[in-house]
């Protein structure tokens, strides 16, 4: 899947059972140029994800056939594409589940639909023009470090030459840190990096975010070897010998 090079040209997959959400964000969405489309039920939105190009998918979790929370890991175990969960479900073991299983980010109901359309153009943007702002400030495509390999130019992480699949927004905060091993980011600049605007009911995705990378890099992710807390401040990656090549 390849993202399209002008807002107008992305396609949203609406997954959602209520037909008065679909269309109130229908309307917001068109407004911006974005293409919708919608599935009703979880079966028809696997459907379209596996015959269809889609750009990012807003996903309620309460679906018919098949619920939110199946979709992710079906979508995460093949695919790249970004998930906006908007779900009823408010409570934080609901919300950490849905970003452990791969969500990049997630809204409870009721929402005001300027904050989704705003989301969801900060996940398109983060999500599709990494490559090109990527290319402006690193020559070099690959960071290594330690038995890490991030590839810059084709978005793939392998550790001792086995490849390690990430989430757009895992993508995102390692390559933040890779490329300044040593360096202590602070919680809200890894949070403003990966997501572009802070807001305030998403105290937990960072840290969901972050420990899902260490169950994926980590040997044992209960005592890490990369990726360090700093305690009250924030996060480092470990700083071993470094090596880029082209």
């Amino acid at each position: 899947m390849v993202g399209s090079d002008d807002m107008n040209r992305y396609r949203i997959l609406i997954a959602e059972d209520d037909e008065d959400i679909i269309q109130l964000l229908r309307l917001y969405l068109e407004k911006e140029n974005l293409e919708v489309i919608a599935a009703n039920d979880g079966k028809r939105a696997l459907e379209i994800i596996q015959g269809e190009k889609i750009d990012l998918i807003v996903l309620d979790i309460m679906l018919p056939k098949i619920n939110g929370y199946e979709i992710t890991k079906m979508v995460r175990s093949e695919f790249d594409i970004p998930i906006l969960i908007l779900s009823a479900k408010n409570l934080d073991s609901d919300k950490i589940l849905g970003l452990d299983l791969g969500a990049d980010d997630y809204m409870t109901k009721p929402f005001n639909p300027l904050e989704v359309v705003a989301r969801i153009k900060s996940i398109l943007r983060r999500c599709y023009n990494v490559k090109s702002n990527e290319e402006n400030r690193q020559q070099d495509n690959i960071l290594k470090l330690g038995e890490l390999a991030l590839n810059l130019e084709i978005f793939t992480l392998t550790k001792n030459g086995v490849e390690i699949l990430l989430t757009p927004t895992e993508y995102k905060i390692l390559s933040m840190l890779m490329k300044s091993p040593g360096r202590v980011y602070t919680k809200t600049q890894i949070f403003e990096a990966i997501h572009g605007e802070y807001f305030s009911n998403d105290d937990n995705a960072l840290m969901v975010h972050i420990s899902r990378l260490r169950e994926k890099i980590e040997d044992d992710s209960k005592n890490p070897k990369y990726i360090k807390t700093i305690r009250g401040v924030g996060y480092k990656i470990e700083k071993e010998e470094k090596v880029i090549w082209k």
